[in-house]
């Protein structure tokens, strides 16, 4: 692209950037630890092992978890907070572990695509110093101190992003890694707040805009563009659709969160014998009831719950129908026949799954491949917004 030549502003969005020459695959190993991290967080949330590591980062004062109760581990600050629970421990720990190593990557992949950007590299670096200092302080008790800190890191990148354009996707991957320390901040509290609902819905929320900018910037990186003379319609009808999933996956991780996948019992699709119950939206959709309650198995009546149940419900019902429409568009388009069917099976196995979860009274298999179901769904609307483009 030659300096001074006049370019519409989507010939510069879907330019081929100029990148490192490893950046697409480090960035679709990172998509693939991604899906490893939503994953196993869901087995880990739904087999109870949310608060089994009380202290953060480390778990009951060490860097991996205990193996055995002893003398020491017990004398432990954390043991007044919740007993040592050795057969869950290390799922939280390994997951804060995995978690940790996709930081890395996303990291890597911010200073990589910033390095051509003037103070680039130093600012991505600064930002992620910043945030590393924070850590130490805010275990030894200076959390005002350690929350500036992070702050100021946040605050670097997002004025980095604002500044740079996306054309190398500096801007996606300086975004990306501000989302990601967000991500660990909320992980943080979703520990130290025990469980609080609009945290553990927002963890869930963040890990999946992790894992579809990742996604994106890998398509992005790989340059694999699929060329339609009516590529702008249709992504506005996948922007549409992605829209409404965001809206879905939401509803089921407060469903989760506040313990209410079982409000209607084993009925489906009735809930509880009728298809209209007692209920309570007022109190089931109330985001922040302060801090200090430990909400493991939830603090919501049956009505509450029940209508959280509801509405996840009825959400669902208008996102099968999007998705099953998207895949009958995408049918009749020459080229993109293979997403169709492979968007239609999904939608299909994920409400098979969602019933599958109330009738058989939330088995964990089935809970996680939920959980995984909707990060695959997410995966091919992001896929073709990422590659849809129009013909020159």
């Amino acid at each position: 692209m030659n300096v001074g030549t006049k370019t519409s502003p989507a010939a510069i969005a879907y330019a081929k950037p100029t990148l490192y020459r490893h950046f697409h695959r480090i960035a679709w190993l990172a998509v693939a630890l991604a899906l490893g991290v939503i994953v196993f967080g869901a087995f880990v949330r739904l087999s109870n092992a949310g608060l089994s590591c009380p202290d953060w980062p480390t778990c009951y004062g060490r860097a991996s978890w205990p193996t055995a109760t002893s003398q020491g581990l017990a004398d432990h600050a954390a043991t007044a907070i919740r007993p040592v629970e050795i057969h869950k421990a290390w799922r939280e720990q390994l997951h804060r572990m995995i978690a940790g190593g996709l930081g890395v990557l996303v990291l890597v992949l911010a200073l990589l695509a910033a390095r051509k950007r003037r103070h680039g590299v130093l600012q991505v670096a600064a930002a992620a110093v910043l945030v590393a200092l924070a850590i130490p302080l805010y275990m030894r008790g200076m959390h005002v101190a350690a929350s500036a800190l992070a702050i100021a890191g946040e605050a670097v990148l997002l004025f980095a992003a604002l500044r740079w354009s996306n054309v190398d996707l500096a801007r996606t991957a300086a975004l990306t890694l501000a989302v990601i320390i967000f991500q660990a901040l909320l992980g943080m509290w979703t520990v130290t707040w025990l469980l609080k609902p609009i945290v553990v819905m927002g963890h869930l929320l963040g890990g999946l805009t992790t894992f579809a900018l990742l996604t994106w910037m890998a398509w992005r990186a790989t340059h694999s563009p699929i060329r339609l003379v009516d590529a702008l319609a249709l992504r506005r009808w996948v922007i549409v659709v992605l829209a409404l999933l965001a809206v879905q996956i939401a509803l089921g991780g407060w469903t989760s969160a506040n313990y209410a996948a079982l409000a209607c019992a084993n009925d489906f699709p009735k809930c509880v014998g009728r298809w209209w119950p007692p209920h309570d939206f007022r109190e089931g959709f109330v985001l922040w009831r302060g801090i200090g309650v430990d909400y493991e198995g939830g603090v919501l009546d049956g009505a509450s719950r029940i209508a959280i149940q509801l509405a996840h419900r009825m959400m669902a019902v208008v996102a099968f129908t999007a998705l099953v429409a998207l895949a009958l568009r995408l049918l009749r388009t020459p080229g993109l026949r293979g997403w169709a069917v492979l968007l239609a099976l999904l939608a299909c196995t994920q409400v098979a799954l969602g019933i599958a979860n109330v009738k058989l009274s939330l088995p964990l298999d089935v809970a996680v491949a939920h959980n995984a179901g909707a990060v695959l769904l997410l995966f091919v609307l992001v896929s073709l917004l990422a590659r849809l483009r129009a013909v020159d």
